[in-house]
């Protein structure tokens, strides 16, 4: 079984292939819930021979079941925002320093060192509740950060747009990341005219703004914040590792991460250049799931990059997603 840290030394396809596989067999034997679902599909574990074999548990079992190695602990349990109503997702996290170790190392490969940055979050729905994998992630590159202008701000818009400016003006390398509805709050209080900044949306209206399409969305805040381009995450509760866009919602993985698109009417299927249903491979979800089957919708490019296009129409509307186009 490869070695926890030996995921984030991959790096060629054929390395990633065969620490995906290993982590299959290791999660089949070590995670009922998984067993049972491949046990399920009459799976022949002895056949699975690349990525593309391998099942892929549909994201749902997160709501209803305890996707987790025997014999493990929960040190903490992540949820998912959901919806009014909904049963939420919970992920049940064994080891958080594997955790830190990816994000930080994922955030490092697309962006560099967060010292770097003054990190400022506009996070109101993440920061109401209790549980966000969002709001840790995030408090962890605001720690690492260690400029004294960063931080959270919840409802604090005047104070926000006060401090972006102050850091605008000093020329200070800035990310602000922030809940889409809330960054839409803020170009409809504030104009700004950043050269500094990155602007980066995590996605969801949250129920307090009519639901938009990406380049509707991006279009309003490029305007507003007086940038070129808008910046996006691309994760979720169920997921340890994430990817980022830098730009007209082209997202790339870190190599320890990978998106597959399954054909709608046969999700047994891949297909690339053309839209499908999202399915993920983590290998930092070692003692969860690798392996899951979301409900969005995109398209994977040839060079491994893709884009999300929106949900499927029976799945709710929740976490770090915009309404299907």
């Amino acid at each position: 079984m490869i070695q926890e840290d030996e995921i984030f030394s991959i790096d060629s396809s054929e390395s990633f292939e065969q620490a995906a596989l290993e982590t299959f067999r290791y999660q089949y034997s070590n995670v009922l819930v998984y067993r049972n679902f491949c046990d399920a599909l009459g799976v022949d574990i002895a056949s699975v021979n690349k990525s593309s074999d391998i099942p892929f548990l549909p994201v749902q079992f997160f709501t209803s079941e305890k996707v987790m190695a025997d014999g493990l602990k929960p040190q903490i349990t992540f949820t998912s925002s959901g919806t009014t109503g909904s049963t939420r997702a919970r992920h049940y996290v064994t080891n958080p320093e594997l955790y830190r170790k990816s994000f930080l190392q994922a955030f490092r490969r697309a962006y560099g060192d967060p010292k770097e940055f003054a990190i400022l979050a506009l996070l109101p729905s993440y920061l109401e509740r209790k549980g966000s994998s969002l709001v840790y992630m995030v408090d962890h590159l605001i720690r690492e950060s260690e400029h004294p202008a960063s931080g959270f701000y919840l409802t604090e818009l005047d104070k926000l747009a006060k401090t972006l400016n102050e850091l605008e003006a000093s020329g200070t390398k800035t990310l602000l990341l922030g809940v889409s509805f809330a960054l839409l709050d803020l170009v409809a209080q504030h104009s700004f005219n950043l050269s500094h900044t990155i602007v980066m949306e995590t996605g969801g209206m949250k129920g307090r703004r009519k639901e938009m399409i990406r380049e509707e969305l991006h279009q309003v805040l490029k305007t507003g914040f007086g940038i070129s381009k808008i910046h996006s995450e691309y994760g979720m509760t169920e997921l340890l590792s994430q990817a980022y866009s830098k730009g007209d919602g082209i997202f790339s993985c870190p190599p320890w991460m990978k998106i597959m698109t399954r054909d709608p009417e046969d999700p047994f299927t891949y297909i690339e250049e053309k839209t499908g249903g999202v399915n993920v491979i983590d290998l930092a979800n070692r003692y969860s799931c690798s392996f899951i089957a979301t409900q969005d919708l995109g398209r994977c490019f040839y060079d491994g990059s893709f884009e999300i296009l929106g949900r499927f129409d029976t799945s709710d509307i929740r976490g770090c997603n915009l309404m299907a186009i």
